[in-house]
């Protein structure tokens, strides 16, 4: 993850969506069946003849990795398919059954933004501000940014997801949209059991991620931190890691200190769009980033009868202009920090309903 973010794209599908965090049931799990599996050298394009088959790819690739062999023998070999995680994967936009229109935005800000999350963020505001601020000026990254990814993504805890992790990603490599990508995640999740993560806790989203971060396993590997100063960086049970790590995240993707990630602004009827038309290509995301307009200064902005509703930013801030329902509604002027949001997650209706929800918790 990068997380994982991008994994949770369900952010832009419609209202009647299928939460992707919704928890199932745990089944108790027999204890595994210990067999000497042959050594097989992994390649590519390996053909797949079944789930078994695939397994002793995973265990070849587990291996490969200086993944521990009791680590792979206690996991591999009683994992089974999860139907449930292969139908909500197909279900997500560049799935099989689903189009990429993506729905207005003020729908989806009311779902997102709403009067309980901000409720429930300003009183763990409240009663939290020793630690948030250590975090804050550790990190660079807004104490109010913090709060909403944590409010964004697990409500505050409440749903971190109850899929087991090592089925969840051993389901979706095995199905093959992002093979890659999900046998990396996969064998990081075991590098989680070397180090001491009990199994038990490994337990997150349809699509892998984990924790009150929601993390993929290997952000977890590579960036979870202590908040709380215990000596230890427990992203399930530790609000304060949970936030560290989120902020060590943002830092790491190239969070800029005291920048705010942008405002509402009012366009005049008379802008000419087609003259500040982006004409740069993203290599990630080119949709979600062909809807920002050029980069230009604050300064030039107001020049061009663009001027901040509320808080305002320095004259030579660099920002880009979004109208995400279109001309005449809402707009905002976004900073290089709401780029780093997007990198969490490559939506721009949930960077931008983070970055609300962050202004209403701190009164931004």
């Amino acid at each position: 993850m990068k997380i994982l973010g991008a994994m949770i794209l369900a952010a832009m599908a419609s209202t009647s969506q299928v939460d992707p965090l919704a928890p199932l049931p745990d089944a108790p799990r027999p204890a595994p069946t210990i067999v000497q599996q042959p050594m097989i050298v992994a390649q590519p394009n390996d053909a797949v003849t079944g789930y078994a088959a695939y397994k002793m790819r995973l265990m070849a690739l587990a291996r490969s990795a200086a993944v521990r062999e009791a680590t792979i023998q206690s996991v591999i070999p009683s994992l089974t398919l999860n139907s449930r995680v292969i139908e909500l994967d197909r279900a997500q936009p560049g799935g099989t059954n689903n189009g990429n229109a993506a729905p207005p935005f003020a729908p989806y800000r009311r779902r997102h933004v709403t009067s309980d999350l901000i409720r429930r963020g300003q009183a763990r505001y409240a009663a939290n501000g020793q630690w948030l601020n250590y975090i804050e000026q550790r990190y660079g990254v807004e104490a109010g940014v913090l709060l909403a990814i944590y409010g964004h993504e697990t409500s505050f805890g409440v749903v971190t997801g109850g899929f087991d992790l090592l089925e969840a990603l051993g389901t979706l490599a095995y199905e093959g949209r992002r093979r890659k990508f999900f046998e990396e995640e996969f064998v990081a999740a075991l590098k989680l059991l070397d180090r001491g993560t009990p199994r038990s806790m490994l337990k997150g989203s349809w699509a892998g991620a984990t924790g009150y971060p929601q993390f993929m396993p290997s952000a977890v590997l590579r960036l979870a931190a202590d908040g709380d100063g215990d000596g230890d960086a427990n992203i399930w049970r530790s609000e304060a890691d949970g936030l560290a790590s989120i902020a060590a995240y943002f830092r790491d993707a190239g969070w800029k200190p005291n920048v705010h990630w942008g405002v509402p602004v009012r366009v005049p009827a008379t802008l000419n769009r087609a003259a500040i038309k982006s004409k740069l290509v993203a290599p990630r995301c080119p949709q979600v980033y062909a809807r920002h307009s050029q980069w230009k200064t604050m300064r030039e902005w107001r020049a061009l009868g663009v001027y901040p509703t509320g808080r305002d930013l320095p004259d030579n801030e660099m920002a880009s202009l979004i109208e995400p329902d279109g001309p005449g509604s809402t707009a905002y002027l976004l900073t290089t920090n709401y780029r780093t949001i997007l990198d969490y997650n490559c939506s721009n209706f949930y960077a931008l309903s983070v970055g609300l929800l962050a202004d209403s918790i701190v009164g931004g």
